[in-house]
């Protein structure tokens, strides 16, 4: 995956913080619509080894099968335990006020696995950013 940022910081050891514009949901830009919370910019730290100066346009790019993965633990596993947890309780033939109830909980068990993942694998398979051109 390829993003387009500014070198905003030249670090020692082959490394620039950058900053990215964060692209909206709707399409557009913040500017148009008004309507985002959220700051349009990201800083991050990438790998220099081209050289890289302050003010310079760059492409940067990691892993996709990182960002995909993180994606998955952070949408798609909580939302199977969801639905998972519903199925178990209405086949064992608990009511529906009790199958509604340990589906919250299975939604609630993806939560946590979710958080205590990321913090056990804190420093290990960071998303890393690369500067490419």
């Amino acid at each position: 995956m390829t993003q387009d940022a500014i070198v905003t910081k030249v670090l020692p050891n082959d490394m620039a913080e950058v900053a990215v514009a964060r692209t909206t949901a709707c399409g557009g830009n913040c500017g148009s619509c008004e309507s985002c919370i959220f700051q349009s910019e990201l800083k991050t730290l990438a790998r220099n080894t081209i050289g890289a100066r302050i003010g310079q346009k760059v492409v940067i790019e990691s892993k996709s099968s990182k960002i995909y993965g993180a994606a998955l633990l952070v949408y798609i596993m909580p939302l199977v335990l969801f639905i998972a947890a519903y199925a178990l309780a209405y086949v064992s033939g608990a009511r529906e006020g009790i199958c509604i109830a340990v589906s919250f909980l299975g939604l609630a068990l993806g939560a946590a696995i979710m958080v205590l993942s990321q913090r056990l694998r804190k420093d290990k398979n960071q998303i890393t950013f690369d500067i490419i051109r």
